[in-house]
């Protein structure tokens, strides 16, 4: 839908409003001169009112569902998707065949076929599909991403890099939590990894020409069940030792519960005891239904000879990435707190310190960075989005085709024509 002026703020729907859509939202309550919410759909009453009370949105314009938005649509510029996987494909085409602009949260879809099959109509009708590759806008990549363009190290000869997952964000979200299983999600890798494969190919701004991956899900199975332990958390007489413990985790430490919805009347600890007692969240970690790897790694032989080792491991105490990119004339190296340059002759070793900016909020500013980017592409005619759809399709293939030869056992040799 066409902006009648761009002196006035780019109107967005947001379809979905959890954790994300609210992160992405920020934007419009840091610069209402520039993003302005005129509705949202969303199944979860509680999270529905929240942001049409934070947002001043009217009865009209909020939606239990974006199928009754789409039967009487809200005019808008843009809509943002940020519903769980499984619910991305339908309300995108949706969206594109009503003339939207849309942000949609990674991954695309659940299929390579889908994801491509949103490019192609995002082409045909011409408009903006931007995925939300979070990394792209992240000041650490982008600092790794300038230092190798500038060329004073040559030419990248080989990747290594490491998606640190994390045993907290890990057991929360893909063994007890909604991407715990692949057919309600997605693979490990397009659900937590695609933002790492997208900055690969950043990196490299080349094809993959072949690739092999490994992994299981090794550890968080019946079997490995330690004599004693109970279903729940909450009494097992080896919750105090466990390293996987709920009740630590959301009870005592009070991290990962951002999602876990108030109702009016009742209290965060009461939300959190009856997910300890009832809930998915209170479920040892080895009695769950989780089917999606704990470990994974990809190698990749990418079009013009660079090589690159990828590898996601859920068990690190820490849910940071490690990057070692090795060229002609020296390399870099880093762990998103600080981040090393060294030339192989000449020059006193550089060093990055991120550190400062750990742990801020939005993804230390990315997630805002990556709005205000969707936003100055639809107001201002000669911007371009820092990744078109057709780019963000290719790291999708990659993860696809990765979990193909995963369950194979052989190397993929992906098809360079398309």
């Amino acid at each position: 839908m066409e902006r009648t002026s761009e002196t006035k703020p780019v109107t967005i729907v947001a379809i979905g409003a959890g954790n994300r859509t609210n992160k992405y939202l920020e934007y419009a309550i840091r610069n209402p001169d520039r993003l302005k919410l005129v509705g949202v759909a969303e199944l979860n009453d509680i999270r529905r009112h929240a942001v049409a009370s934070k947002f001043g949105l009217k009865p009209e314009e909020c939606f239990a569902d974006y199928e009754r938005f789409f039967e009487n649509p809200v005019p808008a510029d843009a809509i943002l998707i940020g519903t769980p996987e499984n619910m991305h494909f339908e309300p995108c085409m949706k969206a594109i065949e009503a003339g939207y602009n849309v942000l949609l949260e990674k991954p695309i879809a659940q299929s390579l076929p889908e994801c491509c099959r949103i490019a192609e109509a995002a082409r045909r009708k011409g408009v903006i599909v931007g995925v939300c590759h979070v990394l792209r806008y992240h000041p650490y990549f982008i600092k790794i991403k300038e230092i190798v363009d500038s060329g004073q190290l040559g030419e990248i000869i080989s990747i290594s890099h490491l998606a640190a997952v994390g045993l907290d964000r890990t057991t929360h979200g893909f063994v007890r939590g909604m991407w715990r299983r692949e057919e309600i999600t997605n693979p490990m890798l397009i659900s937590k990894c695609c933002h790492d494969i997208d900055f690969l190919l950043w990196l490299t701004e080349a094809r993959c020409r072949k690739l092999s991956s490994f992994g299981s899900l090794r550890w968080f199975r019946a079997e490995n069940a330690p004599k004693g332990s109970t279903p729940r958390c909450i009494d097992c007489p080896l919750e105090k030792e466990c390293p996987y413990s709920a009740v630590d985790l959301y009870y005592n430490r009070r991290d990962w519960i951002s999602n876990f919805d108030v109702p009016e009347g009742a209290t965060l600890d009461e939300v959190i005891l009856r997910q300890l007692r009832t809930g998915d969240y209170g479920r040892c970690v080895f009695r769950c239904d989780n089917d999606v790897v704990d470990h994974q790694i990809v190698s990749m032989e990418m079009e013009n000879d660079v090589t690159i080792s990828f590898s996601m491991d859920a068990f690190t105490l820490g849910d940071q990435r490690e990057t070692h990119i090795r060229l002609t004339h020296g390399e870099i190296d880093g762990d998103e707190r600080i981040l090393r340059v060294r030339r192989f002759r000449g020059g006193e070793e550089q060093v990055y310190d991120f550190s400062g900016i750990l742990g801020k909020p939005f993804h230390a500013g990315a997630d805002l960075n990556l709005v205000e980017d969707f936003v100055d592409t639809i107001s201002r005619r000669e911007h371009r989005f820092r990744t078109s759809i057709g780019k963000s399709v290719e790291s999708h293939r990659i993860c696809f085709e990765a979990e193909r030869s995963r369950l194979s056992g052989q190397t993929v040799i992906l098809d360079q024509t398309r």
